[in-house]
């Protein structure tokens, strides 16, 4: 059994890995939230120490560690621009890091992960879920060298308090192709090679589009949290078309949390490289395609 601790249990992907932890028959032994609205760590790990402060979190952690009862991974799901100061703490602790999507804003900042990585002989995983589904699987291996068309439109209305939030705030999230996208474009990239072009047609904070040329695809894009974006009826759009065909996923994405912490488990994972693309690809869309 392999002794986990979380940061970010209060938050809407964190249970995802609760489970994906309680299903291969693993512990959280420690979780850190500034927020006490956890009550679903109850569920899971009820005798999990619990943290609202960094700071006495990672006391914790450094006591276990020198009681040779370290934990052995430590599992990410802050906002987003914490992400990599999160994983530097998993490696100096002599942990593993899994961390959710984006693991860092700004692609230099992966350099600084790596050689982390290898002054510790510590690993970073990424979450790249949608990678390991079945039928994503089956579409990479019949691809042909033809140049492909795909778009995507990802509709998602947010509220005013998404403004107000971390997640409204450029600067803390990486903007709506960071924290809505990524995922997205990391399956396109995954699929069609690296991105050759890109011409931004809006960058707004709520609504983005532009046009990507990848080594086998041409891509369009349009992001929004606009109401107003949305196709009559409905209440969320989420479309992805590759050459005029509809992409279904209809495998439920929570359970693709459990079949990356298998793999990480078995020897398996994504790591550091593996993010690269969608990192430097989602910075540019956030820069203008500067």
């Amino acid at each position: 059994m392999k002794k986990f601790a979380l940061i970010g249990g209060a938050g809407f992907v964190a249970p995802r890995h609760m489970k994906a932890i309680k299903d291969t028959g693993n512990e959280i032994v420690a979780i850190l939230d500034p927020h006490d609205s956890v009550g679903i760590i109850d569920s899971y790990f009820p005798d999990a120490s619990f943290f609202t402060e960094f700071e006495r979190f990672d006391r914790h952690l450094e006591k276990l560690k020198r009681n040779n009862q370290g934990v052995d991974f430590i599992s990410i799901c802050s906002p987003n621009y914490l992400h990599d100061a999160h994983c530097r703490l998993a490696l100096r602790l002599g942990a593993d890091a899994i961390c959710e999507k984006p693991l860092v804003l700004n692609p230099w900042n992966l350099d600084q992960l790596k050689e982390i990585e290898n002054e510790t002989g510590k690993k970073i995983y990424t979450v790249l879920q949608l990678r390991l589904h079945n039928d994503l699987i089956k579409l990479k291996k019949s691809m042909n060298s033809k140049k492909h068309k795909v778009d995507i439109r990802y509709i998602t209305p947010r509220g005013k308090w998404y403004g107000r939030s971390w997640k409204g705030d450029v600067t803390k999230s990486g903007g709506l192709a960071t924290n809505i996208g990524i995922h997205l474009f990391d399956i396109v990239l995954w699929l069609f090679g690296k991105y050759e072009d890109l011409s931004v047609l809006r960058n707004e904070v709520d609504s983005i589009s532009g046009i990507v040329t990848l080594e086998r695809a041409l891509m369009k894009f349009h992001l929004s949290t606009r109401r107003e974006d949305l196709p009559g009826g409905f209440d969320s759009f989420r479309s992805i078309e590759i050459d005029g065909n509809a992409l279904t996923l209809d495998k439920s994405f929570t359970n693709l949390h459990t079949d990356i912490y298998k793999d990480i488990l078995d020897g398996g994972g994504f790591g550091i490289e593996d993010s690269r693309p969608s990192i430097e690809l989602t910075y540019k869309i956030r820069e203008g395609g500067i």
